[in-house]
């Protein structure tokens, strides 16, 4: 199981926010490119990055703090937040960007996102505040249940979904366990879990389902309710 360590840019710092909510941003970093070296220190494969000023204005915001972070690491990058067209798209593969999460268009227009994901590595990010999908920054929530919404890629070529229950985003009262396996039975893709890891035990639980393919793991981390040595440790030991 992967562990994406996470970084949210807000204003070009790294900062965490409590379920989505923009005006609750605790800053953590004003050098992520910094924190991004340490989590390679850790032995961390990918990075989980997400513009947040992006996800709310529909548009890239934080490009230069991006380009420092592909600089100076070689953590292979995801990254959401604002990702609405191909334009969009193709500016961050040509910037190192690994692979691109779509979000709120997934849900939006999933005819647009199975046809990027033949030209691109795509990730589906499904958002979900009470089982429905939140979209637009999870300023709004839809009508359609986020297993629906899973089930509409299955086949399609997506190279995994995350899956966040923000109800618990930020609040390091435990991952939702049974949220991740109802996507990821869903949708029979990787599924990556995020939302409320407070510690190892999260880690061990994902562990055990030996259904899911990685979680985020972001203010445990700042907070030091994980170590996330440890948890490299523990999710490679079953690899």
């Amino acid at each position: 199981m992967e562990i994406l360590p996470a970084i949210d840019l807000k204003d070009g710092f790294a900062v965490r926010l409590n379920k989505g909510l923009m005006n609750s941003a605790k800053i953590y970093s004003q050098k992520p490119w910094e924190l991004a070296q340490k989590f390679e220190d850790f032995g961390a494969k990918w990075l989980h990055l997400v513009d947040l000023n992006g996800a709310f204005a529909g548009e890239p915001k934080n490009v230069e703090v991006i380009k420092k972070i592909i600089k100076h690491t070689k953590l292979q990058v995801e990254l959401g937040g604002g990702i609405r067209d191909e334009d969009t798209i193709k500016r961050y593969i040509d910037l190192g960007i690994d692979r691109v999460i779509l979000g709120s268009v997934a849900q939006k227009n999933p005819e647009f996102v199975k046809s990027m994901a033949k030209k691109y590595r795509v990730v589906v990010g499904i958002d979900a505040i009470d089982s429905y999908v939140a979209v637009e920054g999870w300023a709004q929530t839809s009508n359609i249940e986020a297993t629906a919404l899973a089930k509409e890629y299955a086949n399609a070529g997506v190279e995994a979904i995350i899956c966040t229950d923000v109800n618990k985003d930020g609040m390091l009262c435990g991952v939702n366990v049974d949220f991740t396996l109802g996507i990821a039975n869903a949708g029979n893709i990787p599924t990556i879990a995020s939302g409320g890891v407070r510690d190892i035990e999260d880690i061990k639980l994902l562990v055990k389902t030996k259904k899911v393919a990685g979680v985020i793991v972001g203010k445990a981390y700042y907070e030091g309710t994980i170590d996330l040595k440890e948890a490299f440790e523990v999710s490679n030991k079953v690899l």
